[in-house]
């Protein structure tokens, strides 16, 4: 019902994930990443636990590769599980499960891997990774040309309901979290680059509110925050 990818910007050090699904609310339960640590996508009959454990072993000095082998070793049901990683070096690594749902498949790179499951067709994850290592720009463009690339190879077998993108830079909380949780009519994937549109000439603002307000700039509007 989801597909996705995790990245590294080698130049940034910045980590994303992106994913779409014709679940509700995809990337509440499918989508973490860490600042200095990496990324995962834990998707298909979703266990929520799997990102941060994936992550906190990443944090101790694993790999991908080495915490995607922890996990299939130590967590439960991982027969039904796609977890997808990637680490502060770039490497990637992925576990697709032999119970994964309908056509189901996986891709990786340098920076950069991608899996779905009932996809339209196994073509899907080979196309995101393509469109983010074409894309120019910073990350949440290449994750969206990524998003894009796999919707137009064809994407999942149903129409997509929502989806997400979040990213993390040098601080403990999100560069940005985007979320599109559910919507009839339309395509979450473009509400979603919409909102990075929006939201990228103000994302570097909005750290520096935290970190030194009397630094930040003021967007003169009604409770600016």
């Amino acid at each position: 019902m989801t597909f996705s990818l995790v990245a590294r910007c080698a130049e940034t050090g910045q980590f994303g994930v992106a994913i779409s699904s014709s679940s509700p609310a995809v990337a509440a339960r499918c989508a973490y990443a860490r600042a200095g640590v990496g990324a995962v996508a834990s998707q298909n009959v979703t266990d929520p636990r799997l990102g941060p454990r994936a992550l906190d072993l990443m944090a101790d000095g694993a790999g991908a590769d080495a915490a995607i082998q922890a996990l299939q070793q130590s967590a439960d049901h991982m027969a039904y599980r796609q977890v997808l990683a990637v680490d502060g070096q770039g490497g990637t690594a992925i576990h697709s499960g032999p119970n994964s749902l309908g056509i189901w498949t996986q891709a990786q790179g340098r920076d950069v891997a991608a899996g779905g499951n009932l996809l339209a067709n196994d073509a899907v994850p080979q196309a995101i990774v393509d469109g983010f290592e074409a894309a120019p720009g910073a990350l949440g463009d290449r994750l969206i040309a990524a998003m894009r690339a796999g919707l137009a190879a064809g994407g999942e077998a149903g129409p997509v309901h929502s989806a997400g993108m979040l990213i993390v830079d040098r601080e403990s909380w999100p560069y940005a979290e985007l979320r599109c949780d559910w919507i009839d009519d339309g395509c979450p994937i473009e509400a979603i680059a919409r909102a990075w549109e929006v939201y990228q000439p103000q994302a570097a603002d909005y750290v520096t509110r935290a970190l030194d307000p009397s630094a930040a700039p003021s967007y003169g509007v009604p409770g600016d925050e």
